[in-house]
């Protein structure tokens, strides 16, 4: 029996969202997650940081730019309209609403999706830096294993 492999920092029950620290939109999206998973279900890891990086590698993706968010769920990898729409079906009412868009075909909620991810530094803007998370939101986001061991 071979046991599964997860990504540097996943365990198997982990739910991860990646987002682009300097996208303001992302920055909107990742305050929204923390305001309303109250339950605390999704880990934050902007894809600038070491940890964000290693996932972005273990699943052979682009680490020099960004143009999707990325939703891990244990060893599994979910990219553009998938990623907001599995994140979004595991919120309550009514924001689970959202995700009645699941039965639009892939290529057209891509499409859309393409479409403000590839704008959304002209539309939203842009930090220089990442945004650093403030300590009482440190939690949800994902740390290096060997950093919480020390």
């Amino acid at each position: 029996m071979t046991a599964i492999k997860y990504p540097p920092n996943v365990k198997a029950d982990d739910c991860i969202i990646l987002f682009d620290g300097v996208c303001k939109l992302c920055s909107i999206w990742s305050q929204f997650i923390i305001k309303y998973d109250t339950p605390q279900r999704f880990k934050l890891c902007s894809v600038q940081s070491p940890e964000g990086q290693s996932i972005l590698k273990y699943f052979d993706m682009p680490t020099d730019h960004f143009d999707t968010m990325l939703y891990v769920e244990g060893n599994q990898c979910f990219y553009k309209s998938d990623a907001f729409l599995n994140v979004i079906r595991k919120f309550s009412y009514p924001w689970r609403l959202l995700y009645v868009f699941k039965i639009l075909p892939k290529v057209i909620r891509n499409w859309f999706y393409d479409h403000i991810a590839l704008n959304r530094y002209s539309l939203f803007g842009k930090y220089d830096t990442c945004v650093v998370p403030s300590k009482e939101n440190e939690n949800r986001f994902v740390k290096n294993k060997s950093k919480n061991n020390s």
